[in-house]
C-alpha cells in the first residue's frame, strides 16, 4: 500500500509542551481499527487530540482520506468544528437530562445537513440499542451508556472515528457485554477507526493495525499480528506473549465434534463451542499463547495434543531467567513459543531447524 496516497490517514506532527515531546509520523489504513499502544504518558491520547485539532500548537501534517486538515507548511489548520470527527471518550458523558433517543439525535443535528452520509439512527443495529431509545442514561449499564455514547459520536457522520480507552472505565463483565459489539463495528463501518488501549487483549480482538508508542515516539507500526511476534518489540515477551492466526472455518467434523480451521500453515482443530457452528468459510481470528506451544525435534505419536504441525525455526530470543523466546514460521504465518533455556539447548534449537510444534490451546478471539 502507498501510504502516501489519498487513501488512507497520515498524521505527522510535533508537539512540546513543558517536558513532555510528541514526535510521530504514522501512515494509518483507510479502513479498519488501528490501535495506538503504550504505557501511561507516552502519547496515546495527545495524538488523538492533534487528529480531532484539540492541540492548536502542534506543527505538522493531518490528512484524512484526502483531505488535509493540517499542514503547517502551507498554513492550513482545521479547528476542531471543521473536522469531521466522532470522538469516544473514557466515559460516556453523556447528557442527563436527556434520553437515549434525544441524546443521539443532538449529535445528528449539531451537523450539516449536506455533510450527513447516515440518518441519526444509523448506528442503532450496530451496537444494540433499539430497545433503549426511551431511557435516560441514569437507567442504563455501564456497556450501555459506552454504546450509546458511540452511537452518538456516529450520528455526526464523522470522516475519522477517534476512541480513548473506550473500555477503561467498565468492569470485567461491562467489558465483556461490549466488546462484541465493538467488534461489529470494525466488520461493517467504512470509515478509519483510532483506538486507544493498554489492553493487548483488546488489541488481538478488535484492531488490524498497531501503532506502538514510547516516549511520545512511534517505536513501531505494521499489522497487528506482525508486530506482537517480533522478538525486539515488547509485545512478544512476557507472560501474554501470543500469536495472532487468520484462519477459515472449515465446518465441524460430525465424528468428533471438532471445528476444523485453515490457515497459510496448516489446519487447526478446537472444540466446538458455539451453540449454533459458525458457517463454512467463515473468517475467524485466532490467539495462540507462546505458552501453549512446545517444539519437538520428531513427530510426537500417542499424545493428547491435537494440533501438531511442522514449523522452522526463524529466531530467538532471551525471555527472563532460564526461559527463551522463539520465533516460528509455519508458511506464511509465524507463533512463538516459550521453553526453557535447558531445554533448548537439549534440543539443539537454532535459526533454521526443522521441528514440530505442539499446541496446546488455541482461543477463537474474533
Amino acid at each position: 500500500m502507498n501510504h502516501e496516497s489519498a487513501s488512507g490517514l497520515l498524521l505527522r506532527a510535533r508537539l512540546d509542551r513543558g517536558g513532555f515531546s510528541l514526535q510521530v509520523d504514522v501512515h494509518l489504513p483507510a479502513t479498519g481499527i488501528t490501535a495506538l499502544l503504550g504505557p501511561s504518558g507516552s502519547g496515546k491520547t495527545t495524538c488523538l487530540r492533534v487528529l480531532a485539532g484539540l492541540e492548536p500548537q502542534a506543527t505538522g501534517t493531518v490528512r484524512v482520506l484526502g483531505e488535509v486538515w493540517q499542514d503547517s507548511a502551507l498554513g492550513v489548520f482545521h479547528p476542531v468544528h471543521r473536522r469531521p470527527v466522532g470522538y469516544v471518550f473514557q466515559e460516556a458523558s453523556l447528557f442527563d437530562h436527556l434520553n437515549v433517543q434525544d441524546n443521539i439525535r443532538y449529535g445528528f443535528q449539531r451537523t450539516p445537513a449536506a455533510q450527513r452520509r447516515h440518518g441519526w439512527d444509523h448506528a442503532l443495529e450496530l451496537l444494540g440499542i433499539a430497545h433503549l431509545l426511551q431511557r435516560r442514561p441514569s437507567e442504563l449499564s455501564g456497556g450501555e451508556r459506552q454504546r450509546v455514547a458511540i452511537a452518538r459520536a456516529l450520528a455526526t457522520s464523522p470522516r475519522l472515528l477517534l476512541m480513548d480507552e473506550p473500555l477503561a472505565a467498565l468492569d470485567t463483565a461491562r467489558k465483556a457485554e461490549i466488546l462484541p459489539w465493538l467488534e461489529q463495528l470494525h466488520e461493517r463501518l467504512d470509515i478509519p477507526v483510532v483506538y486507544v488501549t493498554h489492553s493487548a487483549d483488546e488489541v488481538a480482538r478488535l484492531a488490524d493495525h498497531l501503532v506502538m508508542l514510547e516516549q511520545g515516539r512511534v517505536l513501531a507500526q505494521g499489522p497487528v499480528a506482525e508486530l506482537l511476534t517480533r522478538l525486539d518489540l515488547p509485545l512478544a515477551h512476557g507472560d501474554s506473549a501470543a500469536a495472532l492466526i487468520d484462519a477459515i472455518t472449515c465446518g465441524v467434523q460430525s465424528d468428533s465434534g471438532l471445528c476444523e480451521l485453515r490457515f497459510d500453515g496448516g489446519t487447526l482443530l478446537l472444540p466446538q463451542t458455539r451453540s449454533t457452528p459458525l458457517p463454512e468459510r467463515t473468517p475467524v481470528r485466532v490467539r495462540i499463547q507462546a505458552r501453549d506451544v512446545s517444539l519437538s525435534l520428531v513427530q510426537p505419536e500417542q499424545t493428547s495434543v491435537l494440533n501438531i504441525l511442522p514449523a522452522t525455526v526463524a529466531d530467538l530470543a532471551d525471555d527472563g531467567p532460564g526461559q527463551v523466546l522463539v520465533g516460528l514460521q509455519l508458511g506464511g504465518t509465524r507463533l512463538l513459543s516459550r521453553i526453557s533455556r535447558l531445554s533448548c539447548e537439549r534440543l539443539g534449537i537454532a535459526p533454521d531447524r526443522r521441528v514440530y510444534v505442539q499446541i496446546k490451546g488455541v482461543a477463537m478471539v474474533r
